[in-house]
């Protein structure tokens, strides 16, 4: 940052004699009034209870607590008959023929209520000896039977998930199933899905119809491509489509490039962050006093108290070796060179400088309009990061570097 060639000789004592350094209400109804009609001496003999009053206004149009919608208990008996039926295959009338010749026997009426792709599977099977065989091939016979047994009681076991997840999403998905495929991409999303099989997922899901999954599947890669792309997944689908291979490169270039323009705001975040923070300490210094440098009005605190600003240390440091310093010039000694730098950017942000007790805050005011539109234009825009920085939360400053 450029500075303002200053008289350094006509500027020292005024620096140095500004320090003193030393080692709802609701209404009721009006009830109905209810006249006694007399019919006969025997009616008028009887005690006739008093009707209950109407309900009020809190109670009307309000929704029953207990309407079915909503709500679902299926008892633990009423699963086992289900899946009893299914395994005992009692009056089935539709056998379901897997890759191995195995046969699973299940029922038209239950298939075609689960399914309408299945319902019209069977309608269109022939009969003989009154079954109807249906093939479902391309998947292993204990995949089809976790299918078929889900689609009669709504369970499944976990290991069956686990080793037959992608089968059962296909099945899912092909037979029209969406109870089944909400618990399969459920299952992946949250524990099955591994950067051995993110790749056979992704294909999976975008042909299945699961966006969601297929985002997770990108996020995976993403945040694992190294992993991702020395798998044997990946190798297949590489010579198999290497369309996706190219996007899913372009989408880790992108991802990668998002992450490190993130990380530059971020560095320059905390590079205005550090800039606000010396200058409180700079005005804390020359206003109050701190440890063993302060104003000569007021008295010191001594090394052995707390300051609460951060930056007083790194300040009081510089303070000192700026009224020291032989080469105090702009541009001959670094550290001098921050601390006229942070002088100026001081007086820019300074709203009294008629009664600022930083040194030279009113001096640099008036040089300002010496300067050039260029230099200008520089040190408004470093004003302005330094006071945006400062309304930012904390959580949005610091945060940031591991993210994706």
């Amino acid at each position: 940052m450029a500075y303002t060639e200053l008289d350094v000789c006509s500027l020292d004592q005024s620096f140095e004699g500004a320090f003193n350094i030393r080692l709802e209400e609701s209404s009721a109804i009006d009830l109905l009034v209810v006249s006694e009609v007399s019919t006969s001496s025997a009616c008028n003999s009887c005690s006739i209870p008093k009707p209950p009053p109407l309900p009020g206004k809190d109670h009307i149009g309000a929704k029953l607590p207990h309407r079915l919608s909503g709500y679902s208990y299926v008892p633990k008996e009423t699963k086992d008959i289900w899946i009893k039926l299914f395994e005992e295959g009692y009056r089935a009338d539709v056998h379901i023929v897997t890759d191995n010749k195995a046969i699973i026997p299940a029922h038209s009426s239950v298939l075609g209520i689960a399914s309408p792709v299945l319902r019209h599977t069977v309608d269109q099977a022939k009969v003989k000896d009154g079954v109807r065989c249906i093939k479902i091939p391309g998947v292993p016979f204990e995949a089809v039977h976790a299918f078929v047994r889900f689609i009669y009681s709504s369970c499944y076991k976990q290991d069956e998930m686990e080793n037959f997840v992608l089968h059962l999403l296909v099945l899912s998905h092909t037979f029209c199933v969406p109870s089944l495929k909400k618990v399969c991409i459920k299952s992946l999303e949250q524990a099955l899905l591994t950067v051995e099989n993110v790749i056979d997922v992704l294909q999976l899901a975008r042909e299945s119809d699961a966006p969601r999954l297929s985002l997770f599947c990108v996020r995976l890669i993403i945040n694992n491509f190294k992993t991702v792309s020395k798998s044997e997944g990946w190798k297949v689908m590489k010579r198999a489509d290497p369309s996706l291979e190219q996007e899913l490169l372009g989408l880790v270039v992108e991802a990668d490039s998002h992450k490190q323009e993130r990380l530059k705001k971020m560095g320059e975040r905390k590079i205005y962050l550090q800039l606000y923070e010396a200058m409180e300490a700079l005005l804390h210094i020359c206003r109050d006093g701190c440890r063993t440098i302060g104003p000569r009005d007021k008295v010191l605190k001594g090394s052995q108290t707390a300051c609460g600003f951060p930056a007083c240390k790194g300040i009081e440091s510089l303070v000192r070796h700026f009224s020291t310093c032989k080469t105090r010039v702009p541009g001959g000694c670094m550290h001098c060179k921050r601390m006229w730098q942070l002088l100026e950017l001081h007086s820019r942000m300074c709203s009294v400088p008629d009664v600022c007790k930083v040194p030279l805050c009113r001096h640099f005011k008036e040089k300002i309009q010496s300067q050039s539109k260029k230099e200008e234009t520089k040190w408004k825009l470093l004003v302005r990061k330094v006071t945006a920085v400062t309304r930012m939360p904390n959580s949005a400053i610091w945060k940031g570097s591991s993210e994706v």
